[in-house]
C-alpha cells in the first residue's frame, strides 16, 4: 500500500508541475486585457508603436523571444550596478547575473555595491577553535554567496562585489537602488560624478515613503533618486509579490516594473533585464506612483493583519481587511499622487503583494506578536 500512495503521489506532483509550466508558458496577454477592461473600460492610453529593434510587450506576452538588434555598438552596451547588498539585493542579484550573462546587449559584469564588514567565515572545526574574520566583499568574490545576509544561496560569479561606491557605479548604465533609502542622500554626490554622463537610468526597489518636511505630504523615493542625481535622471521601480528568499530559491513569482524612460526601446530593455520566463515574470506598467505606493502601504495593511492572527479572529476577518485595505489604498494613492491607475492595483505590485505581506511578511509577524502579549 505505502509502495502504491508513494508512486501515486509521485504521479500527482508530475501532474501539478506539468500543469503550473504549461500556465506559466501560456501568453496571458489577452485575458489581462480583458480583465482590465472590465476593471476600467477601454483604455486611451495605448502602448507606443515598437521600433524594428525591439517587440515592445509591456511585459504581458513573453514566450516569444524579443527582437534585439545584435549589431549594436559598443556605446549601446548595459553596465548594471546593484546599490545594495543586503538580503534582497543579493537576491535580486542572483536574476540580474544571469540576465547580464544571457542578453546581448548586457556588459557580463553586474557590479554590486557592498557597504564592507568585517563577517566571520563558518568553520568545519570544532567550536573552541575562533572563527576567522574576512571582509564581506572578499567572501562574495571568493565564495559567490553573502554568508551574512543570503546563507546558503550561491550568486553568479559573474556578480562581482565592490566596496567602492565609486568604482561600482563607474559608467553604470542602469541603477538598481535596494538599501534602505535613509543612506541615500549621503551617497548621492558620489553617484552623480560616476555614472554614464548620458545614458544612465534608475530602478529602485526600495518600499518605503519619505515626507516633505514642508508641506508634510508624502514623497515618493524614486522621485527623490531623480532630484538627487539630477541632470533629468529618470528612476522606475520594482515592486511586486517578491520575498528575497523564495526569488533567490528560484521559486516562480510575478513583479512589476513600472517605468517609463521616454524610448520604447531601454524600456523593454530594463524589463527584459529583470525578467527570467519560468522563475521571475515581469511585467511593465507606466504607473510609478502608484507601484511605488503600493509597496509601501501594504505593509500598514499588513500590521492589522497581524493584528487579527494574534487575536485569532479568523480567516473571514483578515479577507475583509484585504478588501477594505486595497480599497483604501486606491483611494490614498489618488489623493496624494497624479497620473495613478486603477488597473495597477490588480499587479503583481498591488493586490498580489499585499496577500503575500499579510499572510508571511515581517510585518504582520511583529503584529500578531505584539496582539498576543
Amino acid at each position: 500500500v505505502m509502495i502504491i500512495m508513494t508512486l501515486l503521489l509521485r504521479d500527482l506532483n508530475t501532474i501539478i508541475r506539468t500543469i503550473l509550466i504549461l500556465f506559466i508558458l501560456i501568453d496571458a496577454s489577452n485575458s489581462q486585457v480583458s480583465f482590465s477592461k472590465c476593471l476600467n473600460g477601454p483604455s486611451s492610453s495605448k502602448i507606443p508603436t515598437p521600433s524594428p529593434h525591439f517587440t515592445i510587450r509591456a511585459g504581458r506576452s513573453i514566450n516569444e523571444p524579443a527582437l534585439i538588434d545584435e549589431t549594436m555598438r559598443e556605446d549601446d552596451i548595459e553596465q548594471i550596478c546593484i546599490i545594495g547588498s543586503g538580503n534582497w539585493g543579493s537576491a535580486i542579484a542572483t536574476i540580474l547575473g544571469r540576465s547580464a550573462a544571457r542578453l546581448p546587449f548586457c556588459n557580463d559584469e553586474v557590479r554590486m555595491w557592498v557597504f564592507e564588514e568585517e563577517v566571520s567565515l563558518p568553520s568545519e572545526e570544532s567550536n573552541d577553535v575562533p572563527a576567522k574574520k574576512a571582509n564581506l566583499s572578499d567572501v562574495i568574490n571568493s565564495r559567490h554567496e553573502n554568508i551574512k545576509y543570503l546563507p546558503g544561496v550561491k550568486l553568479p560569479t559573474n556578480v562581482k562585489a565592490i566596496p567602492d561606491l565609486k568604482e561600482a557605479c563607474l559608467n553604470a548604465t542602469l541603477l538598481v537602488f535596494v538599501l534602505p533609502h535613509q543612506f541615500l542622500p549621503k551617497l548621492m554626490p558620489i553617484i552623480r560624478a560616476s555614472v554614464h554622463p548620458s545614458r544612465c537610468r534608475g530602478v529602485s526597489l526600495i518600499k518605503g515613503l519619505g515626507f516633505d518636511k514642508r508641506t508634510k505630504l508624502p514623497v515618493l523615493i524614486s522621485q527623490s533618486i531623480s532630484i538627487g542625481i539630477g541632470d533629468g535622471f529618470h528612476c522606475g521601480v520594482l515592486m511586486g509579490a517578491n520575498v528575497a528568499n523564495e526569488v533567490a530559491m528560484g521559486r516562480m513569482c510575478e513583479s512589476t516594473l513600472a517605468c517609463d524612460y521616454g524610448n520604447d526601446e531601454v524600456n523593454e530593455r530594463t524589463r527584459q533585464i529583470f525578467d527570467e520566463r519560468l522563475n521571475f515574470r515581469v511585467a511593465r506598467i507606466g504607473d510609478v506612483a502608484g507601484a511605488e505606493a503600493c509597496g509601501a502601504l501594504k505593509n500598514v495593511i499588513a500590521l492589522g493583519a497581524g493584528f487579527i492572527d494574534g487575536l485569532k479572529l479568523g480567516g473571514n476577518t483578515k479577507a475583509a481587511l484585504l478588501r477594505v485595505g486595497l480599497l483604501e489604498m486606491a483611494k490614498f494613492c489618488k489623493i496624494f499622487f497624479e497620473g495613478v491607475e486603477s488597473g495597477t492595483f490588480m499587479e503583481s505590485c498591488g493586490m498580489a503583494d499585499l496577500i503575500t505581506t499579510c499572510y508571511g511578511g515581517r510585518n504582520r509577524k511583529c503584529a500578531e506578536e505584539f496582539a498576543k502579549l
